[in-house]
């Protein structure tokens, strides 16, 4: 208990560092700040604040959910998953307004961490996640056509159908300065690092961008001539007036800020987990996630949560321990003090590029499509959370989605169970983990999962496979007794086939019948695993296990 709520820091610090492993995380640091920076001004310019917000938020945030939380490689600040709910609420409540629910909304997330709902966030199924992660990837790519195009509108709807009719009736007014410069950091941000992996192209694109308009004056729309000056100084911080009424009219949107941003701390944490074979600690994650955004709210900022994409590039670049992050918000720190007074002359058609870029690796366009192909159960999560996310609002989306899934599970539940009457006279008498009858070499495991592989089982199935201690060659998962598996049992199965390729471990899958194998193609489990490791009979993928000996 004692350790589940220890920050993760405290804990490398007591067991020791090695010195190169501080320099390799100083340098990681060094290079997700500056892949940082020109995210956190152009999700502050989308979510409709001042540029300078977005920077604090990443510095604010980010040595708090570092220094603090249950990640050792978690990088925190501005999202793109909170640029639909801020903007909805500068509009309706004002920045002062924003303050107060992201205050709310830390001490929401702290309280989760407490009663230990950092254990149960995780079973939100796949396809409600996939669902509306999409629909704020399209909502993002839909805001930044004004600014993509140099369409100057002074003032565009909230509401997706109208923000297009608006666009439509606009498009005679194309910039095409402002087209060339969007269009050109879009291939440079997506294809640099091609060349030179250890510089971002999203940095070089607004270098490049930059210059061009300044030096060629360029006419299109800059950070200038929009927000005016950046300011490179922190506000002074105050705690936000809050009383009973503040609270009634908020708290929609403040548990909106605390759901959301737990989700994907958690999903961020868990996919750094699989990239470095670690494990965090869900709780004091969340801890630090809620902490971090009172923080923010404090100094002025905007919402925070730990950032997929910067994680992974922190894990790319040799970041190991919460150093890194704390590195990454003192080296955002360094170039906010230093170079503010020129990211005024940033054009915001190359903030509009990144932001698309931003919206086509959030889309998750590829799983997408695989639940598509999947379950009916699962389609039916999908379209209609994707649907409310974009159409109508975010915060309906998650509550409807979950309340449906919720009813999706029970019926699940009630078809998936079965009565069978196995006597000792039957040839299919095999007890569960029956060695002495299946005759299992040595260096072979063998698990059975009894009961349909769905989202309430799916996590729970994965973190007991992949928590075994002992380092077998060969692993043979049994699933006889598997009815269905929707999109996060395929979901899970396949990071467990990854995760023990990447040990050396072989994977053979045993009683898989023949509708589970179609369906098996439709999510793409042949890409990680192939037709000869997948058998219907046990004794055949015994003998598959003893031949891989």
């Amino acid at each position: 208990m004692k350790k589940e709520f220890t920050p993760k820091l405290f804990s490398l610090l007591k067991e020791g560092i090695s010195k190169e492993t501080i320099t390799k995380d100083m340098i990681s640091g060094v290079i997700v700040g500056i892949v940082a920076l020109p995210l956190a001004i152009a999700f502050a310019i989308a979510s409709g604040v001042s540029p300078e917000k977005g920077i604090i938020t990443a510095i604010i945030a980010g040595i708090t959910i570092s220094a603090f939380g249950g990640s050792r490689v978690q990088i925190g600040g501005p999202t793109g998953a909170f640029i639909v709910i801020v903007y909805g609420i500068v509009q309706e409540f004002g920045m002062n307004g924003l303050t107060i629910a992201t205050f709310m909304a830390g001490f929401i997330i702290i309280g989760l961490g407490l009663a230990r709902m950092g254990n149960l966030l995780k079973f939100i199924p796949y396809s409600l996640i996939v669902g509306f992660t999409s629909g704020i990837a399209l909502i993002i790519f839909s805001s930044q056509i004004n600014d993509f195009f140099g369409l100057h509108l002074a003032k565009v709807p909230a509401d997706f159908i109208q923000k297009w009719v608006l666009y439509f009736e606009n498009f005679n007014k194309v910039n095409w300065y402002a087209v060339t410069i969007a269009a050109s950091t879009v291939i440079i941000t997506l294809y640099f690092q091609k060349i030179i992996k250890k510089i971002p192209g999203s940095i070089i694109a607004i270098i490049l961008a930059t210059l061009a308009v300044t030096f060629f004056d360029i006419p299109v729309a800059t950070i200038e001539s929009n927000f005016g000056e950046i300011s490179n100084h922190f506000s002074t911080p105050s705690l936000p007036q809050v009383n009973f009424d503040t609270i009634k009219s908020l708290i929609q949107p403040a548990f909106a800020i605390a759901l959301l941003g737990s989700i994907e701390s958690l999903l961020s944490a868990v996919v750094s987990d699989s990239m470095i074979g670690g494990k965090h600690r869900s709780n004091m994650e969340l801890i630090a996630q809620g902490a971090a955004n009172i923080a923010s709210s404090v100094f002025g900022g905007i919402p925070a949560t730990g950032a997929i994409a910067r994680t992974a590039t922190n894990v790319k670049n040799g970041g190991r321990t919460p150093i890194a992050g704390i590195t990454h918000a003192l080296a955002l720190l360094s170039i906010m003090l230093l170079f503010a007074p020129y990211a005024k002359l940033i054009p915001l058609s190359c903030l509009a590029g990144i932001l698309i870029v931003v919206a086509y690796h959030m889309s998750e366009w590829r799983q997408f499509i695989s639940i598509l192909k999947g379950n009916r159960m699962d389609i039916i999560i999908l379209l209609t959370t994707f649907f409310l996310t974009v159409i109508f609002d975010l915060i309906i989306a998650i509550e409807i989605g979950i309340v449906l899934s919720s009813f999706m599970f029970m019926k699940r539940m009630s078809e998936s169970v079965q009565i069978q009457n196995i006597s000792t006279e039957t040839t299919n008498s095999e007890h569960l983990f029956d060695e002495e009858f299946l005759d299992l070499p040595p260096g072979v495991l063998l698990y059975e999962i009894n009961g349909p592989l769905f989202f309430g089982a799916a996590r729970q199935f994965q973190e007991t496979i992949t928590n075994t201690h002992l380092q077998p060659h060969i692993i043979i998962i049994r699933m006889r007794y598997v009815p269905l598996i929707d999109a996060t049992g395929y979901q899970s199965l396949k990071e467990i086939i990854k995760s023990f390729k990447a040990k050396g471990i072989t994977v053979i899958l045993s009683g898989i019948s023949e509708s589970l194998k179609n369906d098996f193609e439709k999510n793409q489990m042949f890409e990680v695993l192939e037709h000869d490791f997948i058998f219907k009979d046990i004794k055949e993928a015994i003998e598959k296990a003893k031949s891989k000996l």
